[in-house]
């Protein structure tokens, strides 16, 4: 079984703005979030990124813009020699449709529980806001909130 932290996607690996961040030059790291997970994965953690991408459903962008983002991220952490073992996103949103794949729910998670053999004892969800910590309870991880655009070094004692 693999242990894996999940982790948002903005306001934990990128910076949030405050609005929708969908096009590359907007996608700015999180200062210390590589120097973080380097530490988790020398503990033997790998990575899977759980999002909202709601701005989907409200046409404010579309797939691709949001593949064009992970495909530069999943650079990203290449670079920084940081694996991502895949990307998961919703891109429903609650004003114009029911899921339950959206946070604070947990479909997600729980596919990639299933898919990658996740140890829910060993895995814990990172993320800024209470409906990431939620979602995780609900799939019967540990949910971890941290201040958004932190550094992930400021909680890595809360990792075993």
């Amino acid at each position: 079984m693999r242990k894996v932290i999940f982790l948002d996607r903005d306001g934990v690996i990128n910076v949030e703005p405050g609005h929708y961040t969908f096009e590359v030059d907007q996608f700015k790291i999180v200062d210390g979030l590589f120097e973080g997970l380097k530490t988790l994965k020398e503990k033997g953690y790998e990575f899977i990124v759980i999002t909202n991408q709601g701005g989907i459903s409200k046409k404010a962008y579309n797939h691709s813009d949001v593949v064009s983002v992970h495909n530069y991220m999943h650079g990203k952490f290449k670079e920084a020699g940081v694996d991502i073992l895949d990307i998961y996103y919703c891109p429903h949103h609650s004003i114009n449709e029911k899921c339950i794949c959206r946070k604070p729910d947990s479909l997600m998670l729980e596919k990639a529980i299933a898919r990658y053999n996740v140890d829910k004892k060993n895995a814990y969800f990172i993320g800024d806001n209470h409906r990431d910590v939620l979602a995780g309870e609900k799939a019967g991880i540990t949910g971890i909130q941290i201040k958004a655009n932190d550094s992930l070094t400021n909680y890595l004692n809360k990792i075993n």
